[in-house]
């Protein structure tokens, strides 16, 4: 129901920060307010045509370094994010932090959209952030984007100018370029269960550290996802394209989503057979620590009457909490 697209930036070599993990691909025009109408081409030309007001650019970024990448790569072993005999919130990397290594990686990606040049702009804005409730995923966004507008309010009320050294800010000093609405949502969180790192405080305690972020569509103050179990494939593979359908429905059209390395595997995993293979490589392959992957969607059209489908807890119970030993014999590497 829907297609995804690479909107890549100039190739690597381009790169003015090398810290930063690219997709190669073709440089993007925003797609607003061109005034075309196409239709889908023939099955063996190579192309697909959508109509424009049904596409989106969509960035995707994975969380910068955490504490817990710097410790499995240590350890060469994912049993240090097992929660052992104790309560999976009192283990150190539960909701594990950005390291100071990632909160200069968020800072650096901040700098390269500064001067990244997109929708006739000579950097890129954004008119909405989306990003996960973890913890690792929130700072990664409070560095990349800085003060989030107030939920609430209007865009042309936000007092927020164009980047600093942009030509934009230099011809008008005082062109408005508002701050994007930071908006909390569970559906983009890490596949969950099994690894400390992927639960998550409750959201009474990390509302206090994140000003102006709006949580008021999570659902649960507790984390009521979390257990001992990992997430299955085919559960992340749905809740993925119900996170793809939710987007749809947004009336934004250049969005940022700051999410994790298996939640994105899981998604673009699902796309990308019609593509040719260098391309399919780029979209499927595991993200790096706060990289920019960015893909136009354009939606068949085919589910816009569907209502959104939810995320309820399952059945079983949250074990954030509990003490009995029950390890599992995973042995994955968590990237």
């Amino acid at each position: 129901f829907f297609s995804t697209v690479l909107a890549g930036p100039p190739s690597r070599g381009h790169l003015p920060l090398p810290t930063i993990t690219m997709p190669g691909g073709h440089g993007s025009n925003s797609m607003m307010e061109d005034g075309f109408q196409f239709r889908l081409g023939p099955p063996d030309s190579g192309f697909s045509l959508f109509l424009a007001d049904r596409t989106k650019k969509v960035h995707f970024i994975r969380h910068a370094e955490g504490h817990h990448n710097v410790e499995t790569a240590k350890t060469g072993t994912n049993k240090c994010l097992w929660r052992g005999d104790k309560p999976a919130r009192d283990h150190p990397l539960w909701d594990a932090r950005l390291t100071p290594n990632g909160i200069q990686q968020a800072k650096d990606l901040r700098a390269y959209l500064a001067t990244r040049p997109s929708g006739g702009r000579s950097f890129t804005a954004f008119d909405l952030v989306v990003v996960s409730p973890l913890i690792r995923t929130l700072e990664t966004a409070l560095h990349i984007f800085g003060r989030p507008r107030t939920p609430g309010l209007p865009a042309f009320m936000d007092p927020g100018l164009a980047p600093k050294g942009s030509v934009e800010r230099k011809m008008q000093s005082e062109m408005r370029v508002p701050a994007p609405r930071i908006l909390v949502r569970e559906e983009c969180r890490e596949r969950w269960g099994e690894y400390v790192c992927d639960g998550r405080r409750p959201i009474r305690e990390i509302i206090k550290e994140f000003p102006g972020f709006d949580f008021s569509e999570v659902a649960f103050d507790e984390d009521m996802f979390y257990e001992d179990e990992r997430e299955s494939d085919e559960h992340c593979y749905d809740r993925s394209v119900a996170f793809l359908e939710w987007l749809n429905k947004r009336p934004e059209k250049c969005i940022a989503v700051v999410t994790h390395s298996s939640f994105l595997r899981h998604l673009f995993g699902q796309f990308g057979d019609t593509l040719a293979s260098d391309d399919k490589a780029s979209l499927q392959r595991l993200a790096g620590n706060c990289e920019l992957r960015s893909v136009v969607m354009c939606s068949h059209g085919s589910k816009e009457s569907q209502a959104i489908r939810r995320m309820v807890p399952t059945k079983r119970d949250s074990t954030v909490s509990n003490i009995n030993f029950s390890a599992p014999p995973g042995k994955r590497i968590k990237n």
